[in-house]
């Protein structure tokens, strides 16, 4: 009787979702796995991107900190899919000019927005 147990269990699928259940599984139709797939894939490829945005932010910032003629502190940087936005308060026209260069010279950057406005001198 134990061999016969031993054999039906091991002929039933066994799907793991934290905890291991053994469960018959439907027959699926081919589409309903390429849908999976393809799902899968993007989840997978939608965290990279998340990744490589915060890597570029952080790689951008840095290059702006190691920048002697750009207030690094003063400019935020945000990443969405490769295209960085800067902004803040700047002093002059160069500064400006000088950060967007950086940040465009940082691999993976696709697109630089400027959104830094440079400060009056009127007083």
């Amino acid at each position: 009787m134990k061999t016969f147990i031993r054999k039906t269990v091991a002929a039933i699928p066994v799907v793991y979702l934290g905890l291991v259940l053994a469960a018959p599984v439907p027959a699926v139709s081919s589409d309903v796995l390429i849908v999976a797939d393809v799902a899968e894939k993007y989840e997978r490829s939608d965290a990279k991107i998340v990744i490589d945005d915060s890597v570029i932010t952080a790689k951008v910032k840095a290059a702006l900190l190691a920048d002697d003629t750009v207030k690094g502190t003063a400019i935020s940087v945000e990443t969405n899919k490769g295209e960085v936005q800067l902004s803040g308060f700047v002093s002059n026209q160069q500064q400006r000019d000088r950060a967007l260069e950086i940040a465009r010279s940082v691999e993976g950057v696709q697109k630089v927005s400027n959104k830094m406005s440079v400060k009056s001198t009127k007083g």
